[in-house]
């Protein structure tokens, strides 16, 4: 499993009215490194030739975050069969290591030209896994 990590720092704009974290931020950040994996990992033919469309996100809220809190972002490909791949991101605390949130989400590949379901190959497979 081939992980990508991102340190960020609670800001003003992530709080809602209760002064934490808002729900719809995590998700924000959940499709912000899952996009950035994608660009480090995948090779430039794949790049200008699938899009990746979220197909569901399920996400456990486990712990509030505050402002100023250090938050590490870690993702990974779970698993990779046919068009769709299964990415966990999970948040931490950086100061204690508790788990703010995790999600699992599934993603389908679609051939960019025909906006259809595209086959992941071995070698797509092999850069994520």
């Amino acid at each position: 499993m081939k992980q990508h990590s991102k340190q960020i720092i609670v800001t003003n704009n992530d709080l809602d009215e209760n002064k934490h974290v808002n729900n719809v931020r995590y998700l924000l950040w959940v499709q912000d490194i899952a996009k950035e994996h994608w660009e480090l990992v995948a090779t430039q033919k794949d790049k200008k030739e699938v899009v990746w469309f979220a197909m569901d996100h399920h996400i456990s809220y486990k712990n509030p975050a505050f402002l100023g809190e250090k938050l590490l972002i870690t993702t990974y490909v779970q698993k990779m069969r046919g068009a769709i791949s299964t990415r966990i991101v999970e948040i931490i605390k950086e100061e204690d290591q508790t788990l703010v949130c995790k999600t699992v989400t599934n993603w389908c590949m679609l051939n960019r030209a025909t906006q259809k379901p595209a086959r992941m190959n071995d070698e797509m497979i092999a850069m994520f896994i």
